[in-house]
Formats: structure tokens, sequence, C-alpha cells
């Protein structure tokens, strides 16, 4: 029986004839060629990332060695004694956290909680050096070498992230893997690996039952049956498989992944379970079978009174702080077009109750009348809108919009209670009345200023990706997950100063219409389907 070569990705590793001629055996040392290639890939990611690490390290010490200097301590006795060991603890922790591990690193929020842990750890490591040598303890340094050691890190791995995603999304550094079994959570894995190239897996091909596949719609992914799993993966020079366990009977499942692991494949198991945190999830065993505990999600309202005390104080702290931004940001938005400088639209709050969010101007007035023009253009499927050239945005918006300042007005949606920092982000009723019955349970928490989606997925145009990350914020909330969202989103914020003040080449503007800016319009800021 011959196996048809469908994905071009596949192809091209394994070679073909036009009429899917019998694809032919790999050797032992192809297939080992495979190996020692990803393995190398790994091995210099790996490397890579350690090394960041320990100039991220090096740098929390040195800043404060600088301003809390060790007393009557030569420079080789600070080298030898402080900056080494100090750093190999914290590559030490690092891997102890299990942040070396690709699986752990790609979730922002995950990798930030663990590094706040080494850097806790840190700081009482120091503590206790300096008890130790009888040396006076300062809390303001034990505190700085804490809050060093976390941001320096933080920073060192955000760009390391923002390399590697870069790298991944131009095909390098990816393990090209093959997804055994085809029924609705094949398809689901699938958009998954395609919405986040920065995992690092490349899906080659599906393998399973043909019929399947074409429901599934992924016939253009087929490569063969059960039965020619060990010919695609041998000869294809795969290093993964993704098992859907829900599309395979057991007894296959079992012959299935074990012959996986006897041809050296690194074998990912799917559950079938949705939305559920890998951190409440615990494998236990039953007379020696293995089973998942699922742990159950309890919030008491001690909780919640935390997370709205960490509102109203960071809200306020941020409208102090901010609050010379907006008010030049106000005036730009002025001369620009003499237009209003605030935007106010209806959202969708809590239990479904509308209220009124309130943003910088960030478009031109009278935009919404030009919206049918511009939905050929949307980069987004599904009810929302999205264009990253849209013809709209004024010259003072498009600043604001990159630096993220139209946002900074929605703080005071926070303070009256209508929002949150983090939660779900406040869609428009439009949009509202087109999600289906699972999402509009994101309606339970208060919208947010920021949220899962916007850290890890805002570029994306799947629908399917944006309802995945607000059911997932929904069932695991917590004020620990609250927290890493903040850190995480301060860490989206860099990026994108350092992208917008060194611009990289980007593509060619899409040619749309041009807008005139008709005065006495109302404001066409977020219209229906707009983030």
């Amino acid at each position: 029986m011959s196996i048809v070569v469908r994905d071009e990705r596949l192809a091209r590793r394994i070679g073909h004839e036009q009429d899917g001629a019998l694809i032919e055996r790999a050797s032992d040392d192809e297939v080992g060629d495979a190996d020692r290639v990803a393995g190398a890939g790994s091995a210099l990611l790996r490397r890579s990332l350690r090394a960041a690490d320990l100039i991220a390290l090096a740098v929390a010490w040195a800043v404060t060695q600088l301003i809390w200097p060790t007393p009557a301590a030569s420079v080789g006795v600070l080298l030898l004694v402080g900056l080494a060991p100090f750093m190999a603890a914290g590559c030490w922790l690092i891997a102890k956290q299990r942040l070396y591990l690709a699986r752990v690193a790609t979730m922002r929020t995950v990798e930030q909680a663990g590094l706040a842990r080494v850097a806790a750890v840190l700081a009482a490591g120091a503590a206790a050096v300096d008890g130790i040598r009888g040396v006076e303890i300062v809390p303001a340094r034990i505190l700085a070498i804490g809050a060093f050691s976390f941001i320096s890190l933080s920073v060192a791995r955000t760009i390391y992230r923002a390399w590697l995603t870069a790298a991944r999304r131009a095909g390098r550094f990816t393990r090209p893997v093959v997804i055994v079994g085809i029924d609705d959570q094949t398809a689901e894995i699938c958009s998954v690996i395609t919405d986040h190239p920065e995992l690092g897996f490349e899906a080659v091909g599906v393998v399973g039952s043909l019929a399947e596949a074409e429901r599934a719609d992924l016939a253009e992914l087929w490569v063969g049956e059960l039965d020619q799993l060990m010919k695609v993966v041998r000869a294809g020079g795969v290093t993964g498989a993704i098992v859907s366990s829900t599309a395979i009977d057991p007894s296959t499942l079992n012959d299935v992944t074990r012959t996986l692991l006897e041809q050296r494949c690194h074998v990912h198991l799917s559950t079938g379970i949705k939305g559920i945190d890998q951190r409440r999830i615990r494998p236990v065993h039953l007379g020696y079978e293995p089973l998942l505990y699922l742990e159950p999600l309890e919030l008491t309202r001690g909780q919640l009174l935390l997370k709205r005390g960490l509102d109203v104080v960071i809200s306020a702290l941020v409208a102090v702080l901010v609050a010379p931004v907006v008010a030049v940001s106000a005036i730009a938005i002025k001369l620009d077009d003499r237009g209003p400088v605030f935007f106010r639209q209806r959202r969708v709050g809590r239990d479904g109750e509308l209220f009124t969010i309130v943003k910088l101007r960030t478009m031109a007035v009278g935009a919404e009348e030009h919206l049918d023009e511009l939905l050929p253009y949307n980069e987004r499927n599904g009810p929302l809108f999205k264009m990253e050239h849209d013809p709209r945005v004024t010259r003072v918006g498009r600043v604001l919009r990159a630096l993220s300042v139209d946002e900074l007005p929605q703080v005071w949606n926070v303070l009256r209670g209508d929002m949150s920092l983090v939660g779900p982000r406040p869609a428009l009723p439009s949009e509202a009345h087109c999600f289906g019955e699972r999402l509009q349970t994101r309606t339970q928490v208060l919208p947010g200023v920021t949220g899962l989606w916007q850290v890890e997925a805002r570029t994306s145009g799947s629908m399917h990706t944006y309802e995945r990350l607000d059911l997932f914020y929904i069932e695991n909330w917590s004020v620990g997950l609250d927290i890493m969202v903040i850190i995480a989103t301060l860490e989206e914020e860099l990026v994108k100063l350092v992208r917008f003040l060194v611009p990289t080449a980007r593509g060619p503007v899409q040619e749309v219409v041009v807008l005139p800016a008709s005065s006495g319009a109302s404001v066409g800021e977020g219209l229906p389907g707009q983030v």
C-alpha cells in the first residue's frame, strides 16, 4: 500500500514520486542524522538561554554591588566569593524550576512565576551568607538583590524569546512532528501549533483515517493510515509525535506509543481535557495504572478582596505616575485634528451589563463611516476586526497605539469597578452577540485592561485562540496568575517600546481607501468588531 504525501514540507523531507509511490524505508543512519540535527538545535538553544541567564545574574549582582558595596573586600574576593557562587546558584535554581525545558519556558506566566521564586531564594541566600560572614544584614540590599535578579532575568528572557520567536516564524529551531490519530482534537492541536510558532513544533502530517481527515478539514496534511505510521516517521526524519488519545482505541494507543518510543521519538499524549492549568493536574497511579488527578479550583472571599485591593492600589498609583503622559498625549491629539481627546464606548462587563470604557482617541473623526470598505482587509477571523495598517488611525494615534498609551485612561474604569487590571478583553455588544455559549461565560468575571490573550496571542488572527485563552483564564483564575499576567504585560510593553525606538524592516503597507476628515461626525474608535 502506498503512502500519499500531501504536505509539501513532509514531501521535501522524505522525497516521493508524483504518483504517490511507496516511500522507501530510511536507514538507521538517516534517522540518527535527524536526531542529531534536532539535538544540536536544542543544545544550542539551551546554551544560549543559559548564557543569557548568566549575563542577567551578573548584571543584577553588579548593580547591587555598586549601590551597596561589600565593605573591605578586594576585587578578587568579590569575584570568587560573591559573583561566581551567585551566578552558579542562580543557574542551578533556574534549572530546578525546570525553566530550561521548552514546555515550561514557552509559557510566559509559568516562567515568570519560576523566576520570581528563583529571585526570592537568591535574596534569602544572600542574607544567609551575610549572616555567616558576620556582615550587617541590610534589608534594602537583600530586597534589591531579589528585585534586580528578577528584573534582569525577565529582561534577558524577553530578548531571548523575541529572538527565538522570530527565528521559529522563519522556520528555524523547530521540531517536525506528526499527529497520530485524527478527530476534532487533532484539528485543535494543529490550530494551536499554527497559532503559536514560539512553541517550536512544525506539524508536517497527520496519520489516521483519510475519511476523518477530510471531515476535520485536514486532508492536506494527511500522510497515511495508522498501520503506515512507522514508515512515515522513519522515512520523514520526524523526531516527535503528538498522539490524540481520543481518536485511538486503548489497545492501539498502547501499541502506537510504545512503538514511537522505541523509534526514539519524543511523544506527547493529549488528554482531551480543555482549559485546565497544568499546575492543577497531578499524575497518580491506581494499582500501577497511570491516572491524572485534577485539583479543584477554590476561590475564597479573601482572594476576591485581594484582587480588588490590588486593582485599586495599582490603578491609583498608575493614574498618578502617568498623568503627565496622558496630559501631553491629550494636547497632541487636540493639536493634530482638533477632535475630541477621549473616546467613550459601550462595552460588555460582568454578568452582561454594559459600561462605558474610556480611552484616548487614536482614530480619525468619522472613521466608522468607512468600516464596510475595510472589512475585506480584516486580518482576523470571527467578529473581531484588526488591521495592522489601518488608514483610520491618525499620526498621533499610531504613536499612542505603538506604546499602548491610549489604554491608560482605562485605570479610571478599574477604579470605578467596571473593569479589573487583568481579565478577558471587554467585548463590544456586537461581538458578544456572535459569541458561542461557552464563550459567553467570560462575563462571569470583570473584563480586564490586560489579560492572558493580550500577552500570549494578541497578534494572532485566530478566534479559536481568543476563545481558548479567555476560557482558560476563567477556569484557572487566581491572584498569582493575575500578578504573572501583569508582569508579562510589562515585558510585552518593553518589547513594543524597543521595536518603536528601533524599527525593523516592515512589509509593504496595503493600499486602502484614504479617509477624509469629516468634521462634526462621531468618533469612529473601536467600531463593531474592532479591538
